[in-house]
């Protein structure tokens, strides 16, 4: 599997070859059209971020010592900021996602281009999804010891 900054690295080739922003909107509003549907019992206040404008869901769950995410947003270009977030991460091990550092939004542009509340719904969901990532960590290595 492919770790976080070669998925990283993917995104920013795949925005390269879009020439505006229009054309990048786009295709993140296309990438939330492709994101498998999250079934509704996997959404409720715990998997809720806080800090979006939209509504986001992201439910983490553990199979073979790795981590992964499933996503949703009732808006449809977060939708697609969730699918590249659950993209990036999921399947990972819990502490490489704990350790994550995200720079794929900021050589994208999104940081630039993103409206202000969707630039914080960002950066909850990711600082969220690492927080999950840390919690499932100490748990994995709680066992461990």
């Amino acid at each position: 599997m492919a770790s976080i900054n070669q998925i990283q690295d993917e995104i920013i080739e795949e925005f390269a070859f879009l020439e505006n922003w229009e054309d990048k909107y786009e295709y993140i509003i296309d990438l939330g059209k492709k994101l498998p549907p999250m079934p509704d019992g996997h959404k409720s206040e715990d998997t809720k971020i806080k800090g979006c404008q939209s509504q986001v869901w992201i439910y983490p769950y553990q199979q073979e010592g790795k981590v992964f995410f499933e996503g949703d947003s009732d808006a449809l270009i977060v939708r697609g900021l969730v699918a590249m977030v659950v993209r990036t991460l999921s399947g990972q091990p819990a502490a490489d996602i704990a350790r994550a550092d995200l720079y794929f939004p900021t050589q994208i542009g999104m940081d630039r281009h993103l409206a202000p509340t969707r630039s914080n719904g960002l950066a909850a969901m990711i600082k969220q999804v690492k927080l999950y990532g840390a919690a499932l960590a100490a748990q994995q290595a709680a066992a461990n010891n």
